[in-house]
């Protein structure tokens, strides 16, 4: 494998290779990163083509001269290409293919276990999860699903995904209809990535099933426009698949260099759940309950305590803490400090706000006691959080 070192104002800018898709908001996301990088670190000559994922090897690159690649290695066809250039190589796709380049992919247990806590959360005692058996990741995302959930003391039941049923999606939807009819009810799906969520709410549908009162659903990757589409909305958790662009053109950049990088694979936690309406339930038996953790997710952020709590809600406080310590397994505050805290998470990973006005958005009385309870609960300053949550 051939490398290049470029140095000094005269250097020649290296040429490098986008096989990544743009064609969903991971894929554009990562292309985001590898620019935020290249605007700093650059000058690279990009070579990029609009692409879908997993679509066949772009005719050019058998011609292209260059100096590395970074590329969704996503097929056997595409891992054969890329050894062919004969270039360092960065892997951006958990598929498992080309263990001998360095690879950054999302940390599919921190984001099976995100979304398992979503429905924790929310009380749920039943469990689905539909993926796609013809992604090694989505089989891995559904074993850490399980996991986190037996952790818990639940069961799941997994959709009997098998690799023809894309062929045809009246098939596939039949399938998708018994066991959706199978499952005990109210139950909190996560979805493989948000076009399985978007199916799975469509069966739904056409079942007559309501969402999210009997059937609650995630997906995975916050395409935003996919998911505003889906009817309900679809909540999805979101990759870090900026920072991951970013970390794979950073090792990249070392290797053109001549630097030797290890082929152990970055994992880039995810930064959060964005909730949308086919999440918004409270699966607890006791209206009043279910009541106040709605006003509470819908209300932390605006400085709320218990006591508007129980000005929302008619029971006494006493009925509401022992409750509370009954079903949910928190007190009514530590329950407004979590929902404050994911809000904080959210707004340090993806924004450049200052820490008082994170604070103000978030419901927190000043960034100072903001500080104090994030360090509390996460184990990290805020700032050390974004500052590892960003590049």
């Amino acid at each position: 494998m051939k490398s290049t070192a470029s140095s000094g104002p005269a250097a020649r800018r290296p040429a490098v290779a986008l096989l990544i898709e743009t064609s969903n908001r991971y894929g554009r996301e990562l292309l985001r990163g590898i620019r935020d990088y290249v605007r700093v670190h650059g000058p690279w000559a990009l070579h990029l083509t609009e692409q879908g994922r997993g679509n066949r090897v772009p005719r050019w690159l058998a011609k292209w001269r260059g100096e590395g690649v970074i590329a969704r290695i996503e097929n056997p066809a595409i891992e054969r290409a890329v050894r062919a250039a004969d270039v360092p190589v960065v892997n951006v796709s958990a598929a498992g293919l080309a263990p001998e380049y360095p690879t950054v992919v999302s940390d599919s247990a921190a984001l099976a276990s995100l979304a398992a806590e979503h429905f924790l959360e929310r009380r749920f005692t039943n469990f689905g999860y539909c993926g796609d058996v013809r992604f090694p990741w989505s089989t891995m995302h559904g074993q850490h699903f399980v996991a986190r959930l037996r952790e818990a003391g639940f069961d799941c039941d997994v959709f009997p995904s098998a690799a023809m049923d894309n062929a045809d999606w009246q098939q596939e939807q039949q399938k998708l209809s018994r066991w959706l009819l199978s499952l005990t009810k109210p139950v909190a799906i996560m979805a493989c990535y948000d076009i399985r969520g978007q199916r799975v709410l469509d069966v739904c549908r056409s079942l007559r099933i309501r969402v999210p009162d009997e059937v609650a659903v995630i997906g995975q990757h916050n395409d935003e426009v996919l998911c505003e589409l889906c009817d309900p909305p679809l909540s999805s958790v979101i990759p870090n698949a900026r920072l991951a662009g970013e970390r794979a053109a950073a090792l990249l950049d070392r290797m053109m260099q001549g630097q030797d990088v290890s082929c152990r694979p970055e994992l880039m936690a995810p930064l959060g759940v964005a909730t949308r309406q086919s999440t918004e339930v409270i699966a607890i038996d006791d209206a009043d309950i279910a009541a106040a953790m709605q006003f509470i997710r819908d209300h932390a952020d605006q400085g709320i305590g218990v006591a508007d709590v129980l000005r929302a809600i008619p029971i006494s406080r006493s009925s509401l803490e022992r409750k509370f310590h009954q079903l949910v397994g928190l007190a009514p505050y530590e329950a407004i400090l979590r929902v404050r805290i994911r809000r904080a998470r959210e707004l340090l990973a993806l924004t450049d706000l200052s820490m008082t006005r994170i604070a103000e958005m978030a419901g927190f009385s000043s960034a100072e006691y903001m500080s104090a309870a994030f360090k509390t609960q996460m184990g990290i300053s805020p700032r050390s959080f974004r500052q590892r949550n960003r590049a």
